[in-house]
């Protein structure tokens, strides 16, 4: 009933004996009696329902083309060295599986940990693929594939001893180009020698991480970056024109136009952008998260930072060149608790959905908690990067990734700016919906204080979702959740008083709070119309996933 309507009955009413009320800033004079009083709670009620309600209307016979899977191509972890151990390996493995991802990405591939390189008392070049074999074989074991980081700088070939990092990892150029450039074509003729060049070709090479943060990750300027670009380029092109190459791998979409213009004038072979973006007011790189991260309150600074990546890239000499965000998060520090939080799904999706049609790829950044930037941590749950920690628990950015996986190919066309509707070649339909609302309060309070406490979500107006077009007959009705205490161990830990370490009786009772089981199950008809409705109940920054799957 429109609001006039409501106008129209309060004026019906008069006598000496009113109450005045106002709704949706309309007075009303309505008559003190229980039956009058009734019919204006019942009227002000189905008011608010329509206002407030969120309906989601979907054809199924209405596509809007294939799912971009973008937004779950490729994943980070900490360092290379980290990937020879049983813990890194068996989530990894999970995390492929469960989630989808097909590429990693790692620092660290040349670091002294992983003794690639070596010089004898000569100054002879001594090469060593013994831990790089490892690895990548098992990489290749479970069908990923690298998206390969290279850097940092052996020791041994370092112009200086500037490094970052726990374990070390130097951050400046080479001191002999020349021996740089056979080191790589080197590794990467053994590449090909072990793997073949057609799996090679399906390989990223990225040239080094974040060189514009000078005195972080590289010592030299925007020039000598250039210079290292070109040369590790040019070798590793030298082994396959095929190969893909590009960077220039830099913190907050930096240097793109720059990096565009140099490999034009240069002739430089480049296939590709990449670089990184996070959701945070302030900062770039804070390894300890003593800094006191702010969450931005754009909720699409991420997305949109993205989107206007593509369009330099659009705007350039070279338009054509692929774009990929190689690290992304809602914080950059591995000390904040937003990625243990529930909210952090709800981000992802939301991030997801506007910017996975503008990039190639977008690599969340991390798979695990396994992560020494800082060193070991000392707590199970401490604000780690990780969509899993130290005990294999799931946290809920994890889910994101996973309900991702789980949508069909073909993407059916959705209004709404918060959900993604598809369907399989089956005809079974899913719906992925969620609430995304920043409730942090701005500036006046970093996230490691908001975000390491307690918070309920807050309750909404019950969800419609609507389908036509269905075929006739029976189907299973599933629906997952992801929120508040819903595939959600970090509220637990919390309540069990953020013990330092967790017994085997804690990890398995927060494993439990993390295991996916469906909320609701059913089966349902639908009808010779094919339409098939559905009411919900949601929470801010709940995330649910509807599956309607056809009985044969």
């Amino acid at each position: 009933m429109p609001p006039g309507t409501i106008r129209h009955l309060g004026y019906l009413f008069h006598n000496n004996d009113y109450l005045f009320m106002q709704s949706h800033s309309i007075m009303l004079k309505v008559k003190y009696s229980a039956a009058i009083l009734f019919v204006f709670i019942c009227i002000t009620a189905k008011a608010q329902t329509i206002t407030n309600n969120r309906t989601i209307n979907i054809d199924v016979k209405q596509v809007k083309g294939a799912l971009p899977k973008s937004g779950s191509l490729c994943v980070g972890a900490g360092r290379a060295n980290e990937g020879l151990r049983a813990d890194w390996q068996r989530q990894l493995k999970i995390a492929h599986d469960e989630c989808g991802f097909q590429y990693i990405r790692f620092h660290g591939l040349l670091s002294d940990d992983m003794g690639v390189y070596f010089e004898d008392k000569n100054g002879n070049p001594i090469y060593n693929w013994q831990y790089i074999d490892e690895l990548f074989d098992y990489l290749r074991s479970i069908q990923m594939k690298p998206f390969v980081e290279v850097g940092f700088m052996p020791g041994a070939l370092a112009s200086g001893n500037q490094t970052i990092f726990w374990w070390r990892g130097n951050v400046t150029p080479p001191r002999d180009y020349q021996k740089w450039k056979d080191l790589i074509k080197a590794l990467v003729v053994h590449w090909t020698q072990r793997y073949g060049e057609k799996e090679v070709t399906s390989w990223y090479f990225e040239v080094w991480n974040e060189p514009n943060l000078k005195g972080a990750f590289f010592t030299g300027t925007q020039q000598d970056y250039f210079k290292l670009y070109k040369e590790t380029a040019t070798a590793i092109k030298s082994v396959s024109a095929n190969y893909r190459v590009g960077g220039p791998a830099t913190a907050g979409n930096a240097w793109i136009p720059e990096m565009i213009t140099f490999c034009s004038q240069q002739k430089v072979p480049i296939d590709f952008i990449s670089t990184h973006d996070y959701g945070v007011k302030q900062g770039f790189l804070d390894a300890t998260g003593n800094a006191g991260t702010v969450l931005s309150q754009n909720r699409y600074a991420v997305a949109d930072n993205m989107r206007r990546s593509k369009r330099q890239i659009a705007q350039s000499v070279m338009p054509d060149l692929e774009l990929h965000y190689t690290e992304w998060s809602a914080s950059y520090t591995p000390s904040d608790p937003i990625h243990d939080s529930y909210h952090e799904a709800a981000y992802i999706l939301n991030t997801v959905k506007r910017a996975a049609p503008d990039v190639n790829s977008m690599s969340y950044w991390t798979f695990t908690d396994i992560f020494e930037e800082a060193g070991p941590r000392a707590t199970p749950f401490h604000g780690g990067f990780g969509l899993m920690n130290y005990q294999d628990i799931k946290k809920p950015a994890y889910y994101a990734f996973k309900y991702l996986h789980e949508l069909g190919d073909t993407e059916l066309s959705c209004p709404d700016s918060s959900a993604i509707v598809c369907k399989d070649a089956k005809g079974n339909v899913q719906a992925l919906v969620w609430d995304f609302t920043i409730d942090h309060p701005g500036n006046s309070v970093n996230n490691q204080v908001f975000y390491k406490r307690n918070l309920p979500a807050k309750s909404l107006q019950p969800m419609q979702l609507k389908l036509q077009g269905l075929r006739p007959g029976k189907y299973t009705l599933s629906v997952y959740k992801i929120g508040y205490q819903a595939n959600d161990p970090y509220t637990a830990y919390f309540k069990l008083g953020s013990p330092s370490q967790l017994t085997m009786e804690q990890v398995s009772m927060l494993r439990q709070h993390g295991k996916d089981a469906p909320v609701e199950q059913q089966e349902v008809s639908v009808g010779s119309s094919g339409n098939f409705e559905k009411q919900l109940a949601i929470r801010q920054n709940d995330v649910l996933l509807i599956k309607i799957n056809r009985i044969n």
